[in-house]
This record gives C-alpha cells, sequence and structure tokens, in this order.
C-alpha cells in the first residue's frame, strides 16, 4: 500500500487539494502499477510562519516581493520630471 505524503504551505482550496490527490494516485499507478484502490495519499498543510526558507518564514519571504515591488512602482521625488 503506497502512501504519499505532501507537505505545503497552507491556501490551497479543496478542488486544488483534490485535483492533487487524484493525479497524484495516477502518477503512482501508471510508474509502479499498483492498484488504484491501493493508494493513499495524505495532505499536510502548515501556516507560513512555519516554514522555513534561506532562514526566514515562508510568510516574510512571500510578503518581500511584494513590498519590494510597490516600493518600485512609487516614483521618488529625483524621478519626477515635471519640475
Amino acid at each position: 500500500m503506497p502512501l504519499i505524503q505532501v507537505t505545503m504551505v497552507e491556501g490551497r482550496t479543496v478542488e486544488q487539494k483534490h485535483a492533487l490527490i487524484a493525479k497524484l494516485t495516477d502518477a503512482m499507478v501508471e510508474a509502479v502499477g499498483t492498484p488504484r484502490d491501493r493508494v493513499r495519499v495524505a495532505i499536510y498543510e502548515i501556516s507560513g510562519d512555519e516554514w522555513g526558507i534561506g532562514g526566514q518564514p515562508f510568510s516574510a519571504v512571500r510578503a518581500a516581493p511584494a513590498a519590494s515591488a510597490s516600493d518600485a512602482a512609487a516614483p521618488t521625488p529625483e524621478d519626477r520630471t515635471d519640475s
């Protein structure tokens, strides 16, 4: 009885998780010939504060590009050309 365990940061819809379960099951059946009814899939969701990337919580890493993009979009006084 194969068991596929997936750990991912929360935020996917129920539909996305159901699709993931179906596709992982299909892959196991195709790759090793296991009967479909013997395949088990477990999804473990964790918060962005419980997952680290490069020593930083995922929640902070995810927020950093958004902050950088908004900072880049805001013109500075030196950028103004209408003076």
